[in-house]
């Protein structure tokens, strides 16, 4: 992470790129503004990482500069869990598509934790999910723990 992080601060440097990147040994997040040009060529050297040419990417417009200046951060995680050496991208469940999520959220049995924080859940969740009413993600462990004999989780 040290050394892509290195090499992304330069390279967002010479694209006049502005945003934040975080770097973790999972991988890759962030929210960067630019040129086309910019972002096109960030982009492109990005998929060229290890483990990052399916990187999902998502574009929205601005009329003006939505940040003050580039961060790159290396941390130990890209969601702060600390819950470990967790790998999402060997450790994750089973991808669903809109259908099937659909089919799962209907099932009476499902049960529905709304991870966000407790200003996120405020503003709107899923119907009869469970608001386990944390204030950081990494507090999440902790609330999973005290919650298994009272959750059917499996």
């Amino acid at each position: 992470p040290d050394a892509i992080a290195t090499g992304l601060r330069t390279l967002c440097a010479d694209l006049g790129t502005c945003g934040t990147l975080i770097v973790a040994g999972e991988g890759i997040n962030g929210t960067v503004a630019g040129t086309a040009e910019g972002i096109a060529a960030l982009i492109a050297h990005i998929r060229t990482l290890p483990d990052c040419a399916e990187v999902d990417v998502k574009y929205a417009q601005a009329d003006e500069k939505p940040f003050a200046r580039m961060k790159v951060k290396v941390k130990p995680e890209i969601v702060t869990l600390g819950a470990g050496d967790l790998n999402p991208a060997q450790q994750a469940g089973h991808h669903l598509d809109p259908a099937e999520w659909n089919a799962l959220i209907a099932d009476p049995d499902t049960v529905i934790i709304d991870t966000r924080n407790d200003y996120e859940v405020a503003i709107g969740t899923f119907k009869g999910a469970v608001n386990p009413n944390i204030k950081t993600f990494v507090q999440l462990p902790a609330w999973l723990d005290a919650q298994e004999k009272q959750l059917p989780m499996s």
